[in-house]
């Protein structure tokens, strides 16, 4: 066997132990999270291989111009949506490496934060209305909000010798 040879067990062998204690439901959520990420790593790489071949073409016939707004937005809000996707990603994996049991709420704030982001980015001034950008932001500040008061409670916690919450 394996660890005769070796005092510590391997990251298989340590999983293989894991999933056998495992009730029934948690290894149907680890099964769904281990396909959500395979999905989603799939996914992630043809965006970036798209992504690629749109910023090559648009070398290839020169009509690469970062400061033309139109190419900034298209560059860029490709590449924030493949880093939200990427984010997201690591937070399943976190559940699938038994670190967490559920994908932890300040995790899904900050992904939608850097949604956000990348829809000011990618926002047409001119086509969108003056109540659409102050929704925008209204919704930008009231998840900054709530980070926040996450992250003091957070604080609060591990100063009073208590548990992080989520």
């Amino acid at each position: 066997m394996i660890t005769e040879y070796c005092n510590h067990p391997t990251w298989l062998q340590k999983s293989i132990e894991k999933l056998a204690k495992a009730k029934p439901y948690l290894l149907f959520e680890h099964l769904i999270a281990n396909i959500l990420v395979l999905l989603i790593s799939f996914i992630v790489g043809v965006a970036l291989y798209k992504l690629g071949e749109d910023v090559l073409s648009l070398l290839v016939s020169t009509a690469f111009d970062p400061l033309k707004h139109e190419t900034f937005q298209a560059v860029f809000g490709g590449i924030m949506t493949l880093l939200i996707a990427m984010e997201f990603k690591h937070s399943i994996l976190i559940v699938t490496k038994r670190q967490q049991n559920i994908i932890q709420v300040k995790t899904v704030i900050l992904v939608s934060m850097l949604d956000l982001a990348r829809k000011f980015i990618i926002l047409d001034i001119h086509a969108i209305e003056a109540a659409k950008i102050a929704a925008l932001s209204l919704a930008i500040v009231a998840l900054g909000g709530v980070y926040w008061l996450m992250r003091e409670r957070d604080a609060w916690n591990m100063e009073h010798g208590r548990q992080e919450e989520g």
